[in-house]
């Protein structure tokens, strides 16, 4: 077995391009022959296939098959197909990474937020944390809905979550980096992708405010209060950020209104 090329059927999948490749696996955009409708098909590696990465995938499959929530990218189908195993999802447009190369406007940026927000408050309610909490795994779709995806290193908690600091450099927390995640850890991640959505700067370590970009922050006439939010996300010490994805989502919400106030009176 190798990488699928276009116009290659596996099983009723019509494969029509790769869409990305990681260190696990790859996807794929496919048209489902059956169903006449466009997938994206995630398959893991072939020279990395072993008893333990199939279990592996096998757990991300019950994980998300157990979630139900507008902002989380739904399970469409798993199982064995000519020796490999395929993960069906629902086709996006693109990802928030991809819109990230344009400029997105105030309003658009807080939707985004509320949207990010909701999806891990759900997610933290259901005692998972994401670990991996990135613009490339949020998916948009039309009308500007975005939907979180890839709970591949994704922790439950309660269980033994002590581990060699999975996810990615430069987006998760530093305690998340020492192997220990929590939805603290989520917190941080997401309070990087917000400030990069209304600065356009990536912060760096050792994220201490005011970070890189700041200055653009008054600029694009953002309330000082959302600034706030920011900070206490972005924390470098766990204890002083938001518990968890419910408890900022709620003060996102309290906020969300007087930022769109500022925004369009200053």
């Amino acid at each position: 077995m190798s990488v699928l090329r276009p116009r290659q059927m596996l099983g009723k999948y019509r494969i029509e391009s790769k869409l990305a490749e990681g260190g696990f696996a790859i996807v794929y955009r496919a048209m489902d022959t059956i169903e006449g409708l466009r997938v994206a098909l995630k398959i893991p590696h072939e020279h990395l296939i072993s008893e333990a990465l199939l279990e592996d995938f096998k757990q991300e499959v019950r994980l998300i098959a157990k979630l139900n929530h507008p902002n989380v990218l739904p399970l469409k189908d798993a199982s064995m197909i000519d020796g490999r195993f395929v993960i069906a999802f629902i086709l996006g447009e693109k990802t928030l990474f991809d819109r990230l190369a344009h400029r997105i406007s105030l309003p658009t940026s807080l939707n985004y937020s509320h949207q990010m927000l909701k999806a891990i408050a759900y997610a933290h309610s259901q005692k998972i944390i994401h670990c991996d909490i990135k613009p490339s795994n949020f998916i948009l779709f039309a009308g500007d809905v975005i939907r979180l995806a890839d709970f591949g290193i994704a922790k439950v908690s309660g269980k033994s979550i002590v581990g060699s600091g999975t996810g990615t450099l430069g987006h998760m927390a530093p305690e998340q980096a020492m192997g220990r995640p929590s939805f603290r850890s989520d917190i941080f991640s997401a309070g990087l992708i917000i400030y990069r959505m209304l600065t356009g700067v990536w912060p760096q370590w050792p994220f201490e405010w005011p970070l890189e970009g700041f200055e653009r922050l008054k600029r694009r006439r953002i309330h000082p209060d959302m600034i706030q939010f920011m900070q206490k996300a972005t924390e470098p010490d766990q204890r002083k950020r938001f518990i968890d994805g419910t408890q900022m989502l709620t003060s996102f919400e309290r906020l969300l209104p007087r930022s769109l106030r500022y925004f369009n009176e200053t």
